[in-house]
């Protein structure tokens, strides 16, 4: 994307979109069970007063299956990056189907179009949990593998931007910001069970709407690859930038 301030532009989208990724009904509702399963602490007890040192376990838990998924979806951002500069010559067709593919991927989000294979979730299943934090580590591999077809149309679109890049460090960025932006309310969360169940109560009958708001965001970014118009928002996103601040970055 060429300079600081037009990457910034997809980082944010795919930053949006680790966070739609977090607030969808196939992840939201299980992270009390993921917590639980991490940490080996009860969801009542991780809902009640912890001591200081049980909430740095908490957090230090929750920052390693975080890790464990962003290794995944990084691996994978950093292998469609690189199969697009492969295909450097025919980049115009790739830009073109890929931005037609997250058309397709934020209708099937906001419920306008179906697809089996993105509606089913292959859960792979861990019976106990490996000790230890390289356990927790693990579990967030096996989260990312096995919840890829839930979280599936997101995660395309994310990776069909990757392969949109120029670079292949620019894919791996883009990769990175989604994974912070599933992982960044995950840790939030995870200071404050009790207040996560708060919110999820009252955030509930709100999911559909996050989704069709998923789905728009996604056909417009679609829109915008398709037609080359999201290198002229990035150019146009740099002239609004003052110029003392391109200076600096």
């Amino acid at each position: 994307m060429g300079s600081p301030v037009a990457e910034s532009l997809g980082m944010l989208v795919a930053f949006s979109a680790g966070l739609f990724s977090f607030l969808s009904p196939c992840v939201l509702p299980l992270f009390p069970s993921y917590l639980s399963f991490v940490t080996g602490m009860s969801v009542d007890r991780l809902a009640s007063d912890v001591s200081v040192s049980e909430r740095a376990l908490v957090m230090l838990h929750s920052l390693a299956f975080i890790a464990g998924f962003t290794a995944v979806f990084v691996s994978l951002g950093a292998s469609f990056s690189a199969a697009g500069q492969f295909l450097l010559d025919y980049r115009d067709w790739i830009r073109i189907g890929g931005g037609v593919l997250i058309i397709a991927f934020g209708l099937v989000i906001a419920g306008v179009l179906t697809w089996g294979p993105l509606g089913r979730t292959r859960q792979i299943q861990i019976r106990s949990k490996p000790t230890g934090f390289l356990g927790s580590f693990a579990v967030g591999l096996t989260f990312a593998i096995g919840w890829t077809p839930c979280v599936g149309p997101i995660l395309g679109a994310i990776l069909t931007l990757a392969s949109n890049e120029k670079t292949v460090s620019q894919g791996v960025g883009l990769l990175l910001a989604y994974s912070a932006g599933l992982g960044v309310p995950f840790l939030v969360f995870s200071a404050g069970l009790g207040f996560f169940l708060r919110f999820f109560k009252r955030y509930r009958p709100l999911i559909h709407t996050v989704e069709m708001a998923a789905g728009v965001l996604l056909v417009v970014v679609g829109v915008l690859v398709a037609t080359n118009y999201y290198i002229v928002l990035n150019s146009w996103t740099i002239s609004l930038t003052p110029e003392w601040l391109l200076k600096r970055l």
